[in-house]
């Protein structure tokens, strides 16, 4: 089985099918983002219901903000503006004085993040009587420097004032802003994030704790950077989560990378295995196939919700084949269960979004997350992330290397526990172990303020995904005790308040 070079986080393709480029020889890596690709743009995240955007955002008034391009230089180019997106919902709001909820927008548009969708955040905004504040993350979205996508994105000279330490100052210029333009000085703010707009969240309460009581972070892997975290313990979770729900899917799974690898060295066997996955062009090489099953089975662990739990219809479809079919066959009923009946299947054509470009940037700059396979997987070999060769990619690619031990030096990690125990207080680090990302997440309290929240059974930011009639018992509790926290958090600060 050829080797193959493992490209960080270049995470769960958003808008784009199974899998990377035909050309490509890189191992699709899961990407940071909060829910399922197969029902972004096509379903709210609370039932799996279409929505026209004017329904979904008939609460929620946007707005923009001229944003300092650079916060932390005086060059005169630092000066220049931009305008940033922030979308505010005041529906429940008690007026001055009363919560600010603050969602921190990550990779994506923000009108594919939370904003426009019912969510754990409109789900409470009443019984806290909350204002709520989604801001986007810059590059994203409506919230473009440079008057254009095409200028903002041209090199890395444009795209250097990208990064999470830009965005988080963003947000706190946004919240200071918001906060005069309501004449709420006292109001208290949490902010709110899942996956990369975890780790945001997560940093914002830790370098701006004057701006935010408290942090609430879902599926924020914080410590898979700089090897803190064991660079195969993603695809380890992925490995459990396929054997847990059933032995043989997982024994099917394993010895199919060999016969995909057989079958592609027959004469005309690329055409055999285009015909056999209904592929929608014809296959290049096997690698590609491998590497489009593989990032379907790390997505479907990563988001491996109730109620349809996408790992067991993957293998009730691979064990209920019928004991005729092949182990290739076998594997693509499990691909249709999980996508669908469609004409075709595995490279669809598709453009890359503004995600797929601006996350590839944020990978090949600041946020390295080394991910690679061990020996102890259901995936084909033994394959470590190659440092020296994912930066001579990105040095190819934009002129400047990776920084691959920034975000520790800037943010911390190392010695979490130590260090946030001595320094940190009102962050609750939630997880469901279900997610293959729990294993770079904080799973160990810390103090009485350091608060880690985690089910056996949940999967990437469920928690903050709107409730449901059809939500087990554990999830529910997993959110009561989140409210719960915050409650005794805002308690905290007006008695504080009453002293001051």
């Amino acid at each position: 089985m050829a080797k193959f070079r493992f490209h960080i986080l270049y995470f769960f393709l958003f808008f784009l099918a199974a899998a990377l480029p035909a050309t490509t020889s890189s191992f699709e890596v899961p990407r940071l983002t909060m829910y399922d690709p197969r029902y972004v743009s096509r379903h709210d995240l609370a039932g799996g219901q279409t929505l026209t955007l004017t329904a979904a955002m008939e609460d929620f008034e946007s707005h923009f903000y001229n944003q300092t391009l650079d916060h932390f230089n005086y060059r005169p180019e630092s000066y220049v503006t931009f305008r940033q997106r922030y979308v505010v919902n005041s529906k429940h709001w008690a007026g001055p004085g009363a919560p600010i909820f603050v969602y921190l927008g990550a990779e994506a548009p923000l009108t594919h993040n939370f904003s426009g969708y019912k969510s754990f955040l409109t789900d409470i905004a009443p019984s806290f009587n909350a204002l709520l504040l989604y801001i986007e993350h810059r590059y994203y979205g409506e919230s473009i420097p440079y008057g254009s996508r095409e200028e903002a994105f041209r090199n890395s000279s444009t795209l250097g004032y990208m990064s999470s330490q830009q965005a988080i100052a963003d947000y706190a210029e946004i919240i200071l802003n918001v906060k005069e333009q309501f004449n709420t000085d006292n109001s208290p703010v949490i902010v709110v994030g899942g996956s990369y707009g975890g780790m945001l969240a997560t940093w914002f309460r830790l370098k701006y704790p004057h701006l935010a009581i408290g942090a609430l972070t879902s599926s924020a892997p914080i410590l898979y950077f700089d090897d803190i975290t064991p660079q195969d313990a993603y695809y380890n979770v992925v490995t459990k989560d396929f054997r847990e729900a059933s032995e043989t899917c997982y024994q099917t799974i394993k010895k199919s990378w060999v016969e995909i690898d057989e079958t592609a060295s027959k004469l005309d066997g690329l055409s055999t295995l285009g015909k056999k996955f209904r592929t929608c062009a014809p296959l290049k090489n096997s690698t590609y196939l491998t590497n489009s099953l593989g990032g379907l089975y790390a997505r479907a662990a990563q988001y491996n919700a109730p109620p349809n739990y996408p790992v067991t219809q993957i293998c009730t479809a691979i064990d209920g084949s019928g004991p005729d079919k092949s182990t290739l066959d076998r594997i693509f009923a499990g691909v249709v269960a999980y996508y669908g009946e469609k004409p075709c299947y595995i490279n669809e054509p598709a453009q890359p979004s503004e995600t797929d470009v601006g996350w590839e940037w944020q990978t090949c700059s600041e946020l390295v997350i080394p991910i690679g396979f061990g020996n102890d997987t259901m995936f084909w070999s033994e394959d470590a992330f190659n440092l020296t060769g994912f930066s001579h990619d990105c040095k190819e690619k934009y002129g400047v290397a990776p920084r691959p031990h920034w975000v520790t030096t800037y943010y911390g990690g190392h010695s979490i526990k130590r260090v946030l125990k001595r320094f940190g207080s009102n962050i609750i680090f939630s997880n469901g172990l279900k997610d293959p990302y729990s294993r770079g997440g904080v799973l160990e309290n810390i103090s009485d303020t350091i608060h880690v929240v985690y089910t056996t059974n949940g999967s990437h930011c469920l928690d903050l995904y709107g409730s449901r009639v059809t939500d087990p018992k554990w999830l529910t509790a997993q959110r009561e005790e989140e409210i719960d926290i915050m409650h005794g958090w805002l308690t905290t600060y007006y008695k504080d308040l009453q002293v001051d």
